[in-house]
């Protein structure tokens, strides 16, 4: 397994639109595991494939306590969703920013494993939220764009010049 970069917004590649996996084959399931070492390294709850500059939909979760219940979800589809909620989001992408974002509470979700057998899930709670932040970095977009654009225009500054001093 091997740890991947994450990139970091602005980076114009995080909006890119993923296209669909045609095969879950030895070098999806590598991603995943490589995704998923990337996720827990970086203490996230979940990854797209999008954020580690692989435009493809894939997407990693584990929203246990324990890191014991990875998911990978292999060309997600949100087929059914269900009321509104509230919820401080985070994200490895913009890194020290968080803030709230209205989602549905209860998605049902399709999509293929890891060795490209299809599922349905229904989630809600934390479990939706992550599904649905993922799946918006499959279709190119970071969680910051639901947000004003004063605050979009504050967090590019902050993390521009955050990335200044590491430099």
């Amino acid at each position: 397994m091997a740890l991947l970069n994450i990139l970091h917004y602005p980076d114009e590649r995080l909006h890119t639109v993923a296209k669909p996996i045609s095969a879950v084959d030895d070098r999806i399931r590598t991603l995943i595991d490589d995704m998923a070492e990337t996720m827990y390294e970086a203490r996230g709850i979940g990854l797209a494939a999008t954020q580690v500059n692989v435009h493809e939909r894939l997407v990693v979760i584990d929203v246990s306590e324990d890191k014991s219940g990875l998911t990978a979800f292999v060309n997600p589809e949100i087929v059914e969703r269900r009321g509104d909620t509230v919820y401080e989001e985070g994200c490895l992408s913009v890194p020290g920013i968080y803030d709230k974002v209205h989602r549905s509470e209860w998605v049902r979700v399709r999509a293929l494993d890891r060795d490209g057998q299809p599922f349905e899930i229904e989630a809600d709670g934390l479990l939706a939220i992550c599904i649905q932040h993922e799946i918006d970095h499959l279709d190119g977009k970071v969680f910051v764009e639901y947000l004003s654009q004063l605050k979009q225009d504050r967090i590019r500054t902050k993390l521009r010049k955050r990335e200044k001093n590491t430099l």
